[in-house]
C-alpha cells in the first residue's frame, strides 16, 4: 500500500482514451458511471492552460455500502474516482485512491468488502491503461 493512498501506473494510451477505456469496462462490469470531468477544458473555459486532466467517478452501492456501513465517513471518499493525466514528457498516467488506505483513514479494518474493491480496482486500471 503506498504512503500517501494514491495508486499511479503508466497508460499506453492518450487521457482521454485511457478514460473511454476506464468508462466502457466500469459499464461493463455494471457500475454507475457519476460524472467525468475534463479538467482540462475547465481550464480552456477561464483562459488557463492544463495539460490532459479527466476524472471518471463511478461505483457500485453493493460494493461500496458494506464499508459506509462500517463507517459512514468512508462516503466522503465514495463514489470511486480515476484521474488521468499527461505530465509535462507527454506521457499519461492513471492514478486512484487504493481502497485500504481510505478504509485505513477511516478506522476501518481491510476486510473482504474492501479487498474486493482494491482487487476490482486494480483489474480495472490495469485493463483501461494497458493494450
Amino acid at each position: 500500500m503506498p504512503d500517501n493512498g494514491l495508486i499511479t501506473l503508466a497508460s499506453h494510451h492518450s487521457a482521454k482514451d485511457t478514460l473511454d477505456r476506464l468508462e466502457a469496462d466500469v459499464k461493463r462490469k455494471g457500475m454507475t458511471v457519476f460524472a467525468r470531468i475534463d479538467h482540462a477544458e475547465g481550464a480552456r473555459d477561464v483562459g488557463l492552460a492544463l495539460r490532459p486532466t479527466e476524472l471518471l467517478i463511478f461505483g457500485n452501492a453493493k460494493g461500496g455500502t458494506p464499508v459506509m456501513q462500517a463507517q459512514q465517513t468512508i462516503g466522503i471518499d465514495l463514489p470511486l474516482k480515476m484521474l488521468a493525466w499527461e505530465d509535462a514528457a507527454g506521457k499519461v498516467w492513471l492514478s486512484y485512491n487504493e481502497p485500504e488506505w481510505i478504509a485505513a483513514r477511516h478506522g476501518v479494518a481491510a476486510g473482504a468488502p474492501v479487498k474486493a474493491m482494491a482487487a476490482a480496482l486494480a483489474a480495472t486500471a490495469a485493463s483501461a491503461a494497458g493494450d
